[in-house]
Parts: structure tokens; sequence; C-alpha cells
């Protein structure tokens, strides 16, 4: 039964990779190969009472994942709809493309903590689109856009789907992943950014002015402004908010950010009361949960409910003690797992990791989690496909994959390397 699970699993996820080749949408694929898992656990075994309970279990850990995202998601687009990151984009000015590098740079780093990385790179993508018009010179900064929104999700619970994956898990707590990975998350972004600053070489002089672009910036009523403003705060607070709320709760983080959409839905009504249905439309929650990534979040479940299959048939545990025969050292291994999600999408390889090593085992805060966390969410930009916000800015800026490889691949690598010694150090001298 194991290698029909895990010929099904295989097989499923080489079709995923190759959505784009074959014309049919990753999730479906997903979906399927998570239904097939368990529908054959359920066929070749006999004791459905167990599987019953074990798919339950499964789906109630799932199910935390996929309504935090739903609820991030949501949140974010009603910040969006209303401009509200307009507020903090429109104050960068430079007119000298490595100043500019550097601001939104740390920029993209601390705002996908705050948000997502996917959801700062669009954002920061959008931003360098307005401000250079040289086509290089924006690729280089598109592609430390994708570095700095990956590191920055990385040490942060909610910055990135892996990282709120073992928070939800209680592989990690808040204060925790923040003090143990953001100087080793910084670090994996400086030194590439530095040495990119170093080398590259450009005579461009970026102009920061919109009307100098010949693009008109449009008439904002203080009423606009001060709705501008309050999403913001609302969107953004509410983000910081949820650590705390579970923090004093105990309760699921998905509650939290369930209260957190509770009260920015009900800001947008009273702020649009007094307007008509049609324009009230698009500031609406209703709207704003039409425009969110439904797909992702299916895939997400698709993907979750496969690997929970090979969790509860032992699969996982069978690999987890072949690779510490291999390997041997845990470090090498999680290091190599990071390096993995660089070409395999971190959701199952974290997903997997989570089911090869248990909380009786490794505790939460563990030194094996936090560095997961890290490795998972920085590996991504390795390569150019490693993460969702690498195949994203990927398809807003045209890059190539080998541009991206011989232009920026070395320089995360070293990068990457940095912040892990960085963070093996940290621990050795606090252990």
């Amino acid at each position: 039964m194991s290698l029909l699970l895990i010929s099904i699993f295989v097989a499923g996820y080489v079709l995923i990779t190759l959505e784009h080749s074959i014309n049919i949408n990753k999730t479906a694929t997903a979906l399927i190969t998570g239904v097939l898992c368990w529908a054959t656990y359920a066929l070749m075994s006999n004791d459905t009472a167990t599987i019953g309970h074990q798919l339950g279990h499964h789906l109630n850990d799932t199910a935390e994942i996929l309504f935090f995202l739903m609820g991030a998601m949501t949140v974010v687009e009603l910040i969006d709809v209303h401009d509200g990151f307009t507020l903090i984009t429109d104050r960068i000015a430079s007119r000298n493309i490595r100043t500019l590098l550097w601001l939104i740079s740390l920029l993209t780093f601390f705002l996908s903590a705050l948000l997502d990385n996917l959801t700062a790179s669009i954002v920061m993508v959008s931003v360098a689109r307005k401000l250079i018009r040289d086509v290089e010179d924006r690729r280089v900064i598109a592609g430390m856009i994708i570095v700095a929104a990956n590191a920055g999700g990385a040490w942060s619970p909610i910055g990135d789907v892996t990282t709120t994956m073992l928070w939800i898990g209680r592989q990690i707590t808040t204060s925790s992943i923040i003090s143990s990975l953001l100087l080793p998350s910084l670090v994996s972004m400086v030194v590439p950014l530095s040495l990119l600053t170093y080398l590259y070489k450009s005579n461009s002089q970026v102009n920061t002015s919109l009307d100098n672009l010949g693009i008109s910036r449009p008439y904002v009523t203080p009423t606009t402004r001060r709705e501008r403003r309050t999403m913001l705060a609302i969107g953004l607070g509410g983000m910081l908010f949820v650590p705390i709320f579970k923090t004093l709760t105990h309760l699921p983080p998905y509650m939290g950010m369930m209260l957190v959409l509770g009260v920015i839905w009900v800001a947008s009504e009273i702020l649009h009361s007094d307007k008509d249905e049609a324009q009230r439309k698009k500031f609406t929650a209703a709207y704003a949960l039409s425009r969110i990534d439904t797909p992702s979040i299916l895939f997400f479940l698709g993907i979750l409910l496969a690997v929970g299959s090979l969790e509860a048939t032992g699969v996982l545990r069978s690999l987890a003690e072949s690779l510490n025969q291999t390997v041997g050292n845990l470090d090498v291994i999680i290091l190599l797992i990071g390096g993995v999600s660089a070409v395999v999408d971190n959701v199952p390889i974290v997903a997997a990791t989570m089911g090869m090593y248990d909380l009786q085992t490794y505790p939460t805060d563990a030194k094996i989690w936090i560095f997961l966390a890290y490795c998972a969410g920085t590996g991504g930009s390795l390569l150019l496909i490693g993460s969702a916000a690498g195949v994203a800015v990927m398809g807003m800026e045209k890059l190539t994959f080998s541009w991206y490889l011989r232009k920026i691949s070395w320089l995360v690598l070293i990068g990457y390397v940095a912040g892990a010694l960085v963070y093996l150090a940290e621990f050795a001298l606090t252990k």
C-alpha cells in the first residue's frame, strides 16, 4: 500500500510541476491527488473507523490554515481596493538607482512580514513600474523584490504560508520565530543586496516624480484620503493583533483573523454607507472575497490532504528515519530541504517535514522548526520558480529563468548560507 500511495503522490506532483506544459490547472491535479491517496488508503484497509478519525484530524488542521489564509487574503484585498498601500509606497523618493534598490528591498522585507510575501512582492513591483523606466534596472530590482519578500516572510508567523503552517501547527511561537529569525533573514537579504549594489553598474538616474514620467497623479479628496488611512490602519493593525490574540486567548490563529476580517468588514460598510449600491460595491468585503485567490486555497487543500495520507500511513516517518540514517546531521537535512524548496513547492515540503518529525520528539520552538521556517522561506528564492512571489514577479516583469539564474541565484545562495550560519551561531551561543 505504501508504494502505491507514494506512486500516486509522486505522479500527482509531477503533473503539478508540468501545469503549463499539459495545460491542466495544478489545483485540479492537487485535489484529485489528495482524494485518490485517501481513497486508496480506505480501500486497502479494513479499519474504516480509524481512517475516518485520521481524516477528520488532518482536515481540522488543514481547515485552520485555509480559513486563516482566506481571512488574510480578504483583509489585504480590502486595503488594496481602497488604495491603502499608496500611503506607504508614495513616500519612496530617490533619484539614485542603488539607493532606490535598498529602499524598495527593505520596504518589501518588512511589508512581507506584515502581510505576506506574495502580496508584498506584487505591491512593490507595481511601485517599481511607476518609478523606473529602464528595463534592465527594473529587472534587477524585481529580482531583489523576490529575495526580500521571501526573506521577510520567513521571520513572521503571517509572512509566509509555510511559517503560518508551522505557527498554526504549534511547532513555533510568535516571539521565538521573530527573535530567532529576524537577524538571519535580514542577513540572507542584505548579503546579496550588498553584493548586487557593488557589482551592478547603471548609468541611469531614476526620476520619482510621476508628473515627470508623464503620469498624472489623480486628485484625492480628503474623504478618500481618510478612508485609505482608516482601512490601512485597521488592516495592518489587525494583522499585528492576531498573534497577540492567540497569546491572550490560546485560541487558534484563524479565530483572530476572522475577528480582524469582521472588524474591517464593518468599517468598510460604515465608511461607504452614504454611497449608492453601485458605488459601494467594489469597496465591500463581498467584492474582496470574489477577488481572493480561491484556486490557491483549494490547491493547499489538495496538497495537505495528500501529505496527510502519507503521514497517517507512516510513510513520512519511514522517510525521516531513512534520512537520519543516510545523512545523519539534522541541520544538513533541513538545509537540503530548503534547497529542494527552490525546485519543489515549499508547502508540501514543509507539510511533509511536519509529518516526518513529531512534537513529542521535537517540542514547540525546537531548533528543527525554527531552522525549517528559515530554510523553507528563504530557500525558495534560489530559483525563479521556487516561490509564489517569484512566479508572480516573473509574470509581471517577464523575467526569464536563465536571466535570474545568471544574475540573482548565485547571490541568493551566498545569502542563504550566510543567514543559516548566523542562525546556527545564534543557537550555539544561546543554547
